[in-house]
């Protein structure tokens, strides 16, 4: 790193930026994501396009990353493992004291995804579009990334097949985009959603407001809990579901297989993401495993979303 970083700075949250080649970047990302439960960085990259600005660096990477506190050696540490012994010298910038993860989501534009259209309160409306409205937050899932969007797009396309679920989870809501947008695809499904942050109830709470969906246990209302996986008596209690989402990350993917499978219904779907396309197969693999078979799959960048079907026996 390009500072000194051995004093410590309350309330001082820090941006870190290299430039990387393309190999680099997507190494480090995908350890990121593997570790985003576990860490308080948050990290994105994106190709440096040719233009007057940075002719010489087009081709490359650029690394962000968002740290709540001063840099240590901890990080450092960290930072190595993710780029294999290899660390870029990272520029360091303080930023003033702020959310840092509502930080690396700001000034972000619209999204379409499916029939969604997915904007932050200072974009106007599509008229044309289902409109959700998600703030810059402190949990995963403004609609930015490409698993999130390919979540919303994936529902899209099941209710084009003519699929009506009676009763939907969502796995890992974060802002509860993902449930509020299949709601209100499937006005009166009984939603239940979860995440492990206990964080994500009030801001959960907050965006179905904003997006006029309510908050309770019966159809068409959206049911909150916090937990680990399945694990919450709410959870088990509405099983079986005939569609559940999973926007986490592939090794609790996997490690969660026979517990979703358990809870699905003959003719269920399950809509996996969080897995980058060089984790896909051992996903997949892992609900073919408990007897589900590939129904459809996109991708978008690096990412993978599938959706999986438990036959009818």
């Amino acid at each position: 790193m390009s500072a000194d970083i051995s004093a410590e700075e309350a309330g001082i949250s820090w941006k870190l930026t290299a430039l990387v080649d393309r190999t680099a970047a997507e190494a480090a990302l995908a350890a990121s994501v593997e570790d985003a439960w576990d860490s308080d960085l948050v990290m994105s990259a994106h190709e440096v396009e040719a233009d007057r600005y940075d002719p010489i660096n087009a081709g490359l990477w650029r690394i962000e990353a968002w740290y709540p506190r001063r840099p240590d050696a901890a990080l450092r540490e960290q930072l190595d493992t993710m780029f294999a012994g290899n660390a870029p010298d990272f520029d360091l910038e303080k930023v003033e004291p702020q959310d840092w993860v509502t930080l690396s989501q700001q000034a972000v534009a619209p999204v379409h995804a499916g029939p969604f259209h997915i904007r932050t309160p200072e974009f106007p409306a599509d008229p044309g579009a289902i409109d959700l409205v998600i703030p810059a937050s402190r949990a995963f899932g403004t609609g930015q990334h490409q698993t999130t969007a390919g979540c919303l797009a994936m529902l899209g396309w099941l209710k084009t097949r003519g699929m009506r679920p009676r009763d939907i989870a969502d796995i890992g809501t974060g802002t509860g985009l993902l449930a509020i947008g299949a709601l209100k695809l499937f006005p009166t499904a009984n939603m239940i959603a979860s995440d492990i942050d206990p964080v994500c109830d009030e801001i959960v709470r907050e965006n179905a407001r904003d997006n006029g969906v309510a908050m309770g246990r019966r159809p068409g209302a959206l049911h909150y809990v916090t937990a680990a996986g399945m694990d919450h008596p709410a959870l088990k209690s509405r099983a079986p579901y005939d569609l559940l989402i999973a926007n986490i990350l592939a090794g609790p993917l996997i490690g969660l297989a026979p517990d979703f499978a358990r809870a699905m219904q003959p003719g269920a779907r399950i809509i996996l993401a969080g897995l980058l396309t060089t984790q896909e197969a051992r996903v997949a693999r892992a609900y073919v495993r408990q007897g589900l078979r590939m129904e459809n799959r996109i991708v978008d960048g690096d990412w993978s979303i599938l959706c999986l079907r438990r036959p009818m026996r």
